[in-house]
């Protein structure tokens, strides 16, 4: 029995750390003070928890296209608002605005705060959710 509490305690002393700092704040890693619009077309959405994934091409001021990854909202999120995984799979390929807030360390890496779909409807992500139709 006393081998079972310590292997037990010493399971949460290891474990707790890691869970505490699992879940980072955006604002540690992406400049929350700044929207950025950038056009392009998603390629890919890899719809997992905690937060979904975007991937976009985007032309750069050079022309040459640039790949962007994008954090989102989690899946219970969009699922609430009335936003599916097949919603998202239909906008593969689709040309899409979007508002980000880019990474402080300044590579192609963002999170969402905004998706206007080709055919004008959109959907708002940060704190002033605002869901115009959501679907592609």
């Amino acid at each position: 029995m006393t081998n079972r509490i310590l292997a037990a305690s010493l399971a949460v002393v290891l474990l707790l750390p890691g869970l505490l700092f699992a879940h980072h704040s955006p604002s540690a890693i992406f400049d929350m003070k700044t929207r950025v619009p950038l056009k392009g077309s998603i390629t890919k959405v890899d719809w997992i928890n905690p937060h979904i994934v975007v991937y976009m091409d985007v032309k750069g001021d050079d022309g040459k296209v640039e790949n962007w990854k994008f954090e989102s909202n989690p899946p219970r999120w969009f699922t609430k608002v009335g936003v599916t995984r097949a919603d998202f799979a239909e906008a593969i390929g689709q040309t899409v605005t979007v508002e980000v807030v880019k990474a402080i360390d300044g590579s192609k890496y963002g999170y969402l705060q905004k998706i206007t779909y080709a055919n004008g409807n959109s959907i708002a992500l940060g704190n002033d959710s605002e869901k115009e139709d959501g679907k592609p």
